[in-house]
């Protein structure tokens, strides 16, 4: 970790740098488009680009680096699908960063084969809310029915795509 790097350029901008390096994708508050280039990051203002949605799909993203993400407050989103690197240890600290806590609206975790039930139980620690998503298959759902308590209505089935798991519960 460059802490100097992040007092010099933002919390934002350190975490667009390494998450790009890691080959994740980050998307701005007010921005439609993906940034997933990271020649393409934006060189103005450290105060005008503050991330919104993180999609690490296949990145390599892991806990080394998660310090990178304590000062995000605007992240509603994060996808981890396929993400071989993140275990248990990555969602219990993602669920420690306290703005993360604050900010999250929706967390995907498709196809992490490294997170186990104690990743699923450390999930409680986000105060997602509902509505709020999370995204888990069929063997999170049975921790998270244990684990954690949820009405009924939150409950939704939905088809994942081919390469995933073959369904997908949705908690909103």
């Amino acid at each position: 970790m460059d802490y100097e790097r992040i007092k010099d350029v933002g919390p934002d901008r350190a975490a667009s740098e390494w998450l790009l390096r890691c080959g994740a994708k980050v998307r701005y508050c007010g921005h439609q488009k993906w940034l997933h280039d990271y020649n393409k990051l934006p060189g103005s203002s450290i105060d005008r680009y503050k991330i919104q949605a993180i999609d690490a799909t296949d990145s390599c993203i892991m806990d080394i680096g998660l310090d990178h993400m304590v000062d995000l407050e605007h992240v509603e989103k994060i996808t981890l699908c396929k993400c071989h690197y993140i275990e248990d240890n990555c969602l219990q600290r993602l669920s420690q960063l306290e703005n993360l806590r604050k900010s999250l609206l929706e967390l995907e975790i498709i196809a992490c084969g490294n997170v186990t039930d104690n990743g699923i139980i450390a999930l409680r620690h986000f105060n997602l809310g509902w509505p709020g998503t999370c995204y888990v298959d069929q063997a999170g759902l049975e921790f998270i029915e244990i684990c954690l308590p949820l009405p009924p209505e939150v409950l939704e089935w939905k088809r994942t795509p081919s390469y995933l798991e073959p369904q997908i519960f949705v908690l909103k």
